[in-house]
């Protein structure tokens, strides 16, 4: 198997979710700092459009969205299982909250006064500005919560939490699932990125918990280049989707040019000629100068498929 790259920066919540994953699972893997605004050319020279962030790259096959990404991790990397046969559908389920309810409460409870000092450090005036409208065009029709209605959802959500935890060492008990890596990097921005750690003490549990997902690491890491991940790309051939099975949906055949974009915020459309559409997961081959042949993978869950008219 090919190198795991994965391109991501330090302080992205949703790469720390990645990031804790690779630790859990023992694996290795190439670092590919990426901008946190845009322009972003080498990812998007690799996705097409897409920009969110982490992208991980296996050769010349990209996978956007971290749900998609874990679950391919899981399927090279079983051990650890992320998703216990017992627990699995609630696992999912308490993720997907986590991923969006969860995670559109910590940003603006995180992006206070006292928080911003400490999520944006010295950045001079001028980059805190390019990021504000970075994030407000990235952020699309997710209305903007203030911080008062944050406090009180992030409030709810600790104590719910901390509840949970009565019953064993992780969320669903005595094993770490993919709710716990959904969970811990909301709850990691507020506490070790902004600093805000002081709503978690009415919850001394969740307090450990945190500190025991901590624990997990990351993995063994070594820095790659982006060019040098542009090469590898060019070098590689994608790979081979013809036994995945094909689902229809929407009347589009395999082989008709097509867009997928997020259903949410991002909603940036990828465009290239369809090559997988199974149950969970959509996939589209695309060309580019510098990246060359590539296939870009996306789950179907918090994803739209649509056909590209001529």
């Amino acid at each position: 198997m090919s190198d795991i790259i994965f391109h991501h920066y330090q302080t992205s919540p949703f790469s720390e979710k990645i990031r804790l994953i690779f630790g859990y699972k023992n694996i290795s893997w190439k670092s590919v700092n990426i901008p946190a605004i845009m322009p972003k050319p080498d990812v998007v020279a690799l996705t097409g459009g897409y920009r969110r962030t982490p992208v991980m790259q296996i050769g010349a096959d990209i996978y956007c969205d971290t749900a998609l990404i874990a679950d391919v991790l899981e399927r090279l990397f079983p051990t650890s299982s992320l998703y216990p046969a017992n627990l699995e559908g609630s696992a999912r389920i308490l993720a997907q909250w986590a991923d969006s309810t969860l995670f559109w409460s910590a940003i603006p409870y995180s992006f206070q006064p006292a928080g911003m000092q400490n999520v944006f450090g010295n950045m001079p005036p001028e980059h805190m500005q390019a990021f504000a409208a970075d994030r407000a065009k990235f952020r699309g029709t997710v209305p903007r919560m203030s911080t008062a209605e944050a406090t009180g959802q992030v409030r709810e959500a600790v104590k719910r939490l901390e509840n949970m935890l009565a019953g064993g060492d992780f969320l669903q008990g005595a094993q770490a699932t993919i709710a716990d890596f959904s969970v811990y990097h909301a709850i990691w921005f507020i506490r070790d990125v902004a600093k805000l750690g002081a709503i978690l003490d009415p919850a001394p549990k969740l307090r450990a918990w945190s500190d025991r997902m901590a624990a997990f690491g990351h993995g063994q890491s070594s820095s790659l280049s982006s060019a040098d991940a542009l090469s590898i790309a060019r070098e590689h051939k994608t790979e081979d989707l013809s036994a995945r099975p094909f689902v229809d949906l929407h009347g589009i055949a395999l082989g008709e040019q097509v867009n997928i974009f997020p259903s949410d915020y991002g909603i940036d459309p990828v465009q290239g000629t369809l090559v997988l559409a199974d149950a969970n997961e959509l996939a589209v081959r695309r060309k580019d100068d510098r990246a060359g042949e590539v296939v870009v993978h996306f789950p179907r869950l918090g994803f739209q498929l649509k056909k590209v008219e001529a």
